[in-house]
């Protein structure tokens, strides 16, 4: 399970990487994916507070499969 993201948190992110708050809201939801090129330039702008994984929820395995194991460390290093 992924860090739970506040509705203030997803609003002041957007604002911060010039995103539209709905279309973020829907990607940390899980309706959506972002593109791949996209998600790794918000994870990198965001510090690594919104990851690859979070951000690509359905798609992310496939894409980045080095990346399997470590959505646990992820979270646990952020606190969540």
């Amino acid at each position: 399970m992924f860090k739970e993201i506040s509705p203030s948190e997803r609003k002041s992110w957007a604002e911060k990487l010039n995103l539209n708050e709905q279309y973020l809201y829907q990607c940390l939801t899980g309706r959506r994916d972002m593109s791949p090129t996209e998600a790794r330039k918000v994870e990198m702008d965001s510090g690594g507070a919104l990851t690859r994984q979070m951000l690509c929820q359905k798609t992310w395995r496939g894409i980045w499969p080095e990346l399997i194991g470590t959505e646990s460390l992820a979270t646990e290093e952020k606190g969540a």
